[in-house]
């Protein structure tokens, strides 16, 4: 299904997602927040399983626990906040453009 102008119905319509590309960097930056604070519970579970090996297995786990707790935080934030931003393009703010007669209008609900 293509998206013609409500307007003058030319199917040229330009669609951008602003309010989608700010929710996804917002979120990604919040997930990376949240995700460093996990890392320190992150960080203690790889020293646990990691204590198994000895002293190398310890600093080993707490690492990559760490480094596994931020990469989650970031990409569940981020999807997160592009879902939220779509939403906010689609219905409250006019993110389509006809290219013809200049009117933007939004999908209809």
């Amino acid at each position: 299904m293509s998206l013609h102008c409500p307007r003058c119905h030319s199917p040229k319509v330009a669609s951008f997602h602003h309010a989608m590309k700010i929710g996804a960097a917002i979120g990604t930056l919040g997930g990376a927040a949240r995700g460093a604070s996990a890392a320190l519970a992150g960080c203690q579970a790889g020293a646990l399983i990691g204590a198994v090996a000895g002293p190398v297995g310890i600093t080993l786990g707490s690492v990559s626990g760490a480094i596994l707790g931020g990469l989650a935080g970031s990409a569940s934030g981020c999807a997160l906040g592009a879902q939220l931003g779509d939403s906010l393009d689609r219905y409250v703010l006019a993110h389509n453009l006809c290219l013809l007669c200049d009117h933007r209008f939004n999908l209809p609900a």
